[in-house]
């Protein structure tokens, strides 16, 4: 329990459903959902879709979406909504372009949206309400203004120039030409108009139809791939999650092509390490978890890929063999010279369980803020940049190739205790998202915190030869790893932000928490 006399946030708790998102608005929507007698998909397609108002620069419809479900069956699921590049990106077409990496704003980043035919599907085969019915907050909010929150105010400011470089970035998403402020109204009356038109036509309205040639048309024109064809086939997948044991539960990620296996990887590392024995919030738990993940991120550029495209050894890399080997190639007194690449990425994640337990874990993103910054003028669709995630190396298992998914950084996560579940947690934050995950898990199943004191400790992240770390870190900590050699900075910006919800199987009662680097809340019933 939190000391009260300190400024924080109390855990939440509900008995009967309970919603935690990153935005007030968008929990609020998905508890009336709840309240009316809709499921936990239902409140998760209707919170991701009213995200895209009231957070506009992390996420979106010209976007992709992951999810793990545990339905009260006792299946785990997941759905790997990410969208793919054309089918025209072939080697020949590698080769004649050129190009050694594909950049965060090059039209070739953009792949096509997977979210809207993943938001389907989840109704489709688990929820209880239409598309359309989810759409209808998002709608009313786009069409009647949302006060622009905190953070995201914050945030905004850093794509000024991305924006005002694209005419639909200036149209729609800047305020009489200028980033809007903390408590400013903001309107979207194009991305309404487009919403309905879904509300009214289905997923087919977004994919075929008006909507998507006005993306083709908006891509074609800057020299992009993707055709009418590449939209109309897009079709998301259920996968079986991969998984891991860790202090009595089991810990499950979504396969590749998300990066989930990094998660696992590390924490297979750190099982090798007597974790309960070191200070929660000291230096050497620290130190182990910098450079286990810093182990884990080399594998996960190595293999981590399409596995339409290419074999990924999921099995050898989760093995025992590997975490042993990694483990002992770690100092627990020196940083190592390990490099992690962390580029700047943006999404929402959010948590959901129901009156029945019908449990998800749901991350929706467009990647960079405001994603490759192309956004279609008639419809105000801001187009994600996913295709940056691909190599350019022929030889790589992640290089880009027709109708291909890249390597994901978004992961949705879960934790099941005795076959249940007891844990439904993410974080958003792009290649953060492992360092986030490992953090939670240790955090509740070593240390054992309430999800609110989990989601509230200072985050560090190895970047680059760096290691990026909040200014909320002790300082004796900062101290000490630095004289184990590793080279500590200022982060240029909060670390994530997370959401968890604990099912208390024995009592009947959830428990919330959501981040303070934030603007939303978890709340129950």
């Amino acid at each position: 329990m939190r000391d009260f006399t300190f400024p924080g946030r109390s855990l939440a708790f509900g008995e009967q459903a309970m919603a935690a998102t990153s935005s007030p608005q968008a929990t609020l929507a998905a508890i009336d959902v709840l309240r009316r007698g809709g499921n936990a998909v239902d409140a998760a397609v209707t919170a991701s879709a009213v995200l895209c108002v009231t957070e506009p620069h992390m996420t979106g419809i010209g976007g992709d979406c992951f999810a793990i479900l545990a339905t009260p069956e006792g299946k785990i699921l997941g759905l790997n909504g990410a969208g793919r590049s054309a089918f025209a990106a072939t080697p020949d077409w590698l080769r004649a372009s050129g190009l050694a990496a594909i950049g965060p704003q090059s039209v070739h980043a953009v792949t096509v949206p997977g979210a809207i035919d993943a938001w389907d599907e989840l109704l489709r085969s688990h929820g209880t309400y239409s598309l359309g019915q989810c759409l209808a907050p998002a709608i009313a909010l786009a069409e009647s203004g949302v006060a622009t929150l905190p953070r995201v105010a914050r945030d905004w400011p850093e794509h000024e120039a991305l924006l005002k470089a694209d005419a639909g970035g200036r149209r729609h998403y800047l305020r009489n030409g200028d980033v809007p402020r903390a408590g400013d109204i903001m309107t979207y009356p194009a991305l309404a108009e487009t919403l309905k038109q879904i509300a009214r036509e289905g997923r087919d309205g977004f994919y075929t139809g008006a909507i998507a040639e006005d993306m083709v048309q908006t891509l074609r024109a800057r020299g992009s791939l993707l055709t009418l064809e590449d939209f109309a086939a897009t079709q998301c997948d259920w996968v079986k999650p991969i998984s891991t044991p860790f202090n009595g539960r089991r810990i499950y990620e979504i396969p590749p092509s998300g990066q989930g296996l990094t998660v696992l990887l590390t924490l297979n590392i750190l099982k090798c390490f007597g974790l309960k024995a070191l200070d929660p919030e000291g230096p050497q738990r620290r130190h182990l978890e910098i450079e286990a993940l810093k182990r884990a991120w080399v594998l996960r550029n190595r293999h981590i890929a399409d596995p339409e495209h290419a074999e990924v050894p999921v099995d050898e890399l989760l093995g025992e063999t590997t975490a042993k080997r990694l483990a002992a190639s770690i100092d627990p007194n020196k940083a190592s010279d390990m490099r992690v690449t962390l580029p700047p990425s943006d999404t929402v994640y959010l948590s959901v369980v129901d009156r029945n337990r019908l449990c998800i874990s749901f991350i929706n993103s467009i990647y960079w803020g405001f994603g490759s910054g192309i956004v279609t003028e008639k419809t105000g669709i801001t187009l994600q940049n996913r295709g940056a995630g691909f190599s350019c190396d022929p030889r790589h298992p992640n290089v880009i190739a027709p109708a291909k998914r890249p390597l994901h950084t978004i992961i949705p996560a879960l934790a099941t205790e005795n076959g249940k579940p007891e844990m439904v947690f993410g974080v958003m934050g792009g290649d953060f998202q492992p360092m986030g995950h490992v953090n939670m898990v240790v955090n509740r199943y070593v240390y054992g915190m309430d999800p609110q004191e989990a989601l509230d400790l200072p985050r560090l992240v190895p970047s680059g030869s760096d290691v990026d770390v909040e200014a909320s870190m002790p300082a004796s900590v900062v101290s000490d790893l630095r004289a184990r050699g590793h080279t500590l900075v200022p982060a240029a910006e909060p670390l994530g932000g997370g959401q968890i919800i604990t099912l208390d199987q024995s009592r009947g009662i959830l428990a919330g928490g959501s981040d303070p680097r934030k603007d939303g809340f978890a709340l129950g019933f």
